[in-house]
């Protein structure tokens, strides 16, 4: 059977609450893609998490003008069209309002959001 592609209006699917804010999220159910889509509007109480599983690669699609990324602990400064790759393992939030499309591998699972420091919580 052929593999047929799927055409996804993102602002059509419930947000869900999340640790970053509320995301928008597709693809979970397409056998054709190990991982899914998130449009997530990042929200100032944005709180530092890591996984063990999950690779994500952050899109910043807007942003505020002071707006960061912070990466086991250091603030790095964003701006549209920036991309960051965040490995399993790594604690990291966005800092500031943002709206970002992340790519996550494999399927997106809550169960694998952590809090706390990644070294002691993977003991």
């Amino acid at each position: 059977m052929v593999a047929k592609p799927e055409i996804v209006d993102l602002t059509r699917i419930k947000p869900v609450e999340c640790p970053c804010g509320q995301a928008r999220r597709a693809f979970s159910e397409s056998p054709e893609f190990p991982g899914t889509l998130h449009l997530t509007q990042i929200s100032l109480d944005a709180k530092p998490h890591h996984h063990r599983d999950h690779t994500e690669v952050y899109v910043i699609l807007t942003c505020d003008a002071d707006a960061a990324i912070e990466l086991d602990g250091e603030l790095h400064p964003v701006r549209p069209l920036m991309s960051i790759l965040i490995p399993p393992g790594v604690q990291h939030r966005a800092v500031g309002k943002m709206e970002v499309l992340i790519v996550c591998t494999p399927e997106f699972d809550p169960a694998d959001e952590h809090f706390g420091d990644p070294a002691v919580s993977s003991a």
